[in-house]
This record gives structure tokens, sequence and C-alpha cells, in this order.
């Protein structure tokens, strides 16, 4: 495989358009715009995530890779500012600490617009501290969508930025199948990247070798989307959320970023019905009620926590669907609907199943948008595009 690109890959590797469109956009990036953000990445000490909503979700969901992963490469620490461990108010405050903490801190940043306040406030506050302090202990990385913007050319001053494409310009529409509901092509393509990239780091292998792992997994995806999206479990999924009944996700470590990545875009289609998408235990969480939806993630389907989510909400009359790796595990047994997606995977090394997790659930919302147009309730783009504006 060329170093600066893939060549020869099947051009269609799923039935949903925008999959495809993912892999392409991550094939056209070049070994040479990747390595130095692969390398700031294998060298860093200390990671800072930045980001907003899904952009950030799928962020914290490859990193939090890394602290699965106990053997293969020096121990980092992932942080984000929100985590109770986190030393400052704002990057500004922590940037010290962390000076003395850490020989090298990369706050790397996802935001395919390259304007979210939440990231391009910390690239802000972190650009004053290496500026005021002649610090050479922090890098900055991004991915984006737009190589001119705010954070991309603060990014670019202090590290290293990476352009993966999006949707691009288009018109509202109802083809989700093709494009994806707003950022979905740029959120899910950063979180197959950053996973690849974090097994390569872990298996030691050079920039180059990211490419060729996100080509063979993009088979493996595609024909797991295939194998379930028009499946009986995936109708009746739908058949349960067209009717007025709320949704719950829930899932431990990285299965709860793909639970909030999941869950944001449900949220935009259920609204309209009146129903409501909740994280599981989250702060706003009622009760469930009888004929409730909830969807649960775990690898092992062994996580205790989610076991008890699925008998409490079995409970009240609810039906609960679980994605895990292992048919036999308990969730599994519990589940009224189950998909499994098995992987071979030493304890302590980075998996692959949350991100196949969240490619396989990410036509869910686009099913459910198709369901309600055949019922005579089409939702245009531009209505989700202003409910996502004045909520999030």
């Amino acid at each position: 495989m060329s170093t600066e690109g893939a060549v020869g890959i099947k051009s269609k590797i799923s039935t949903i358009g925008y999959v495809n469109r993912i892999q392409e956009n991550i094939m056209s990036i070049k070994k040479k715009e990747l390595a130095p953000l692969y390398e700031d990445l294998k060298a860093a000490d200390c990671v800072i995530c930045g980001g907003s909503g899904r952009s950030l979700y799928s962020l914290n969901a490859a990193m939090s890779q890394i602290a699965l992963s106990q053997a293969g490469w020096r121990n980092k620490v992932v942080l984000t500012p929100d985590d109770p461990g986190f030393p400052g108010k704002s990057m500004y405050d922590a940037a010290a600490d962390l000076e003395r903490r850490y020989k090298k801190t990369l706050l790397l940043m996802n935001s395919g617009s390259g304007y979210s306040d939440d990231p391009l406030v910390m690239a802000q506050d972190l650009a004053r501290y290496i500026e005021e302090k002649k610090s050479a202990h922090f890098s900055m990385g991004l991915l984006t969508s737009a190589i001119s913007s705010p954070l991309s050319d603060i990014t670019t001053k202090y590290g290293q930025v990476v352009q993966l494409k999006g949707r691009g310009k288009s018109k509202p529409t109802t083809e989700y199948s093709e494009t994806g509901m707003m950022g979905d092509i740029f959120e899910l393509g950063t979180l197959e990247l950053l996973n690849s990239m974090i097994e390569a780091i872990f298996r030691n292998l050079e920039a180059g070798d990211v490419f060729r792992l996100c080509e063979e997994e993009f088979q493996k995806i595609g024909d797991m989307i295939n194998a379930n999206v028009n499946s009986e479990t995936y109708t009746h999924l739908v058949d349960v959320m067209e009717k007025r009944t709320n949704v719950f996700l829930g899932g431990k470590g990285t299965g709860n970023e793909i639970a909030k990545m999941t869950g944001v875009r449900l949220f935009h289609i259920k609204s309209f019905l009146g129903d409501n998408v909740y994280i599981t235990r989250g702060v706003n969480t009622p009760h469930p009620r009888a004929g409730d939806l909830e969807i649960l993630l775990s690898f092992s389907g062994e996580t205790r926590p989610v076991i008890i989510w699925a008998d409490v909400l079995k409970k009240f009359g609810g039906t609960v669907f679980a994605i895990t790796g292992n048919e036999d595990s308990t969730l599994a047994k519990k589940a009224d609907l189950k998909i499994i997606l098995p992987e071979e995977v030493k304890p302590s090394t980075p998996r692959r199943f949350y991100t196949r997790a969240a490619y396989v659930l990410s036509p869910l919302p686009v099913k459910l948008a198709e369901r309600l147009g055949e019922r005579g309730l089409n939702l245009p783009e531009y209505i989700i595009s202003w409910y996502h504006s004045v909520t999030q």
C-alpha cells in the first residue's frame, strides 16, 4: 500500500453511502500530513482532550483505549477539563502544574468546523501560557475539516493540524443514508482514524501503517453494517422507536462515550415525537416506563453495572437491546434484542469493538427518520440543524 494514501481499495464497503465517504476521506489523507501529529501523540506523556459534543465523545472514545493498554508502550495520562483530577479551572491555570508533572503534554482537539468555543478557548489559554512562560513542554494537535479557521490558525503555530474532510457544503436533505446527519461523516471518521492511531502506537508501527489498519478495519465495518442494518433486529428496533417511547443508552468507560455519540443523533429525531433520549444514570435520567427502550454496550457482556441496568429496565417492562462481543455473556442472554460484534483481543490491549459498535449504531437514527417519512412525517435537516443549534 502506498504511504501517500490508499490504492486499489474497494470503493464501496457498505450499503450506507456516508460510510463509503468516510473511508474515502480518511484514505485521501497523505502520510506526510498525518506523521507529525502521530509522532507528537506517540511522544506525549499526557494528552488533554478538547472538543465539544459528538466531536469530543469521538475523541474521548479513542483516547480511552490508552487506559486499557497497560503494555506495549509507556503509560500515558489522558485528561479532559471536566475530570476531577484536572489541575485547574482552565487550560491556562492547569498548564503550570502539567509542566511540573510531565515532560511533554499534547492538547489534542477535534473540531470539524474549527470554530467550536470549548477547544478554541483551551487553545487560546495554552497559547498564552506558552508565550508568557516560553515553555517547550507543550504542543497542540487538531483534527478538522476547516484548514482555515481560528482553531486551525492557533494550532498550526504551536503544533500539527490534520485535515479530514467532512460532508462538505451540501443543501439540506432527507437522504441521510447518503449524507449522514450533520457531522456524522467527520465525527465517525475521526473516531476510526484516532482509534487506528492508538492501535498503531501500541503496536509500535509507523505513521503510514495507520492507513493500512483503517483499510483493514473498514472492510470489517462495512460487512458488519451490511449484515445488521436490514436485519430483523434492526427492523424491530425501528418498530419500537417509532412508537411513543423514551430511549436510554448506557455503557461504562469507552462504551459510555459511544452511547453519548449515538444518543445525540437519536435525540434529534425522537424529540419531534415528544419523546426523550437519556444516558443511563445521567443527572436528568428518570425511571423507565413500560415500553421504553434501552441500548446497552459492553464488550465482555459481564460489566456488572450494565447488567443491573438491563435488569431494572426489564423489571419495568421495557425492551433491552445489547451490543456485545460475547454471544454467551450474561448481557446477551438477558437482552430482548442483540447484535454480536466478536473480536479476538488480548486483555489490556486496544479494542476495535467500540468503534465498530458506533458504526453499526450510526444508521439507527437514519432508519428511524426514513420510517417516519414513510408515515408522512418528513424531518428535513434544517429542522434538525435548528434544534441542534439551540440545544448544544
